[in-house]
């Protein structure tokens, strides 16, 4: 079988595809390389440059003919999307509208769409769960709103089954952005770094367990919106605090209010996922960190 992949010389995209060849699957790989690098995948995997909001995508699909297509590609940035809506809008709307109609020109069997935990804003119940109220606060939370939007009607109006993955704070190594990286990169170059709020929570899931649920979702029959996360609450104060514990290097951060668009708390019920897919997260956070950490003070070595 063979599975086209959006976004997949990104940091998750990269992880997707190596489960994908694990998984002996054939993978075609799309990415236009804006924060993505070939280099983040094996030598001898079908690759395409190319900005998924081209209509020259539908060559590839039409040479390529994949059995599957994982969604991936988007801005993703909160901050990006504040001060560049047209930019998000394009990227994250148009872009799933365009692999939405090649997918379903082409007989795709199923398309696996990357959404966000952002689409809930501020929940008044926690854990969230897949009927929780949708209230995005950023604009970047909004694009991935409407295009799940398109994905829900595309498999109403043509068949084309779908699964939404709503995927907490994924973190892990190859992330070029992101609060772990940043505090990371501050710690190991002796920085002292900026602390945005501190008190606001996340859920943080590991990026090799993502990619694991990835491709379960994409083997399943069912249909439907689905959270992918580690079902925990941490605050990044005591993110930052585990971080310093693991790497054995104190520093003092300075603190500054929390931006606009963003969320205070969050915590994800990921039941439905585990039941469905019969996936479960195998990293703890301290694991995950660990393999973090690992990775970039190697980079910091070399």
């Amino acid at each position: 079988m063979k599975v086209l992949v959006t976004g997949a010389a990104g940091f998750i995209g990269s992880y997707v595809v190596r489960a994908l060849l694990e998984q002996r699957f054939t993978v075609v790989a799309v990415d236009n390389l804006s924060t993505g690098k070939q280099s983040n995948l094996s030598y001898d995997t079908q690759f395409y440059e190319i900005d998924i909001t081209n209509n020259d995508l539908e060559r590839i699909f039409e040479y390529e003919q994949p059995d599957y297509v994982i969604h991936l590609a988007a801005q993703s940035s909160v901050f990006e999307s504040m001060i560049k809506p047209m930019e998000d809008c394009q990227s994250n709307l148009v872009g799933t509208l365009n692999i939405l109609r090649f997918s379903n020109q082409y007989n795709v069997k199923k398309c696996i769409f990357a959404s966000t935990a952002a689409v809930y804003g501020n929940p008044t119940t926690l854990p969230i769960n897949e009927d929780s109220k949708l209230a995005p606060l950023s604009f970047y939370a909004l694009s991935k709103l409407s295009a799940e939007k398109y994905v829900q009607l595309y498999e109403k109006l043509f068949g084309l089954k779908s699964c939404i993955l709503r995927f907490s704070n994924v973190y892990g190594p190859l992330q070029a952005g992101g609060v772990i990286t940043k505090f990371l990169d501050c710690i190991i170059n002796r920085k002292n770094p900026v602390i945005f709020g501190g008190n606001q929570t996340r859920d943080f899931i590991y990026v090799k367990d993502v990619a694991v649920a990835c491709v379960k979702s994409l083997l399943a029959d069912q249909t439907g919106v689905f959270n992918i996360s580690s079902s925990t609450e941490i605050s990044i104060q005591q993110v930052y605090e585990k971080l310093t514990e693991l790497t054995d290097v104190q520093s003092k951060p300075s603190y500054d209010s929390l931006g606009e668009g963003e969320i205070v708390r969050s915590i994800l019920s990921n039941k439905k996922a585990t039941f469905t897919f019969e996936w479960e997260p195998s990293y703890s956070f301290v694991a995950g960190l660990e393999e973090t950490i690992h990775h970039y003070t190697q980079l910091k070595q070399i």
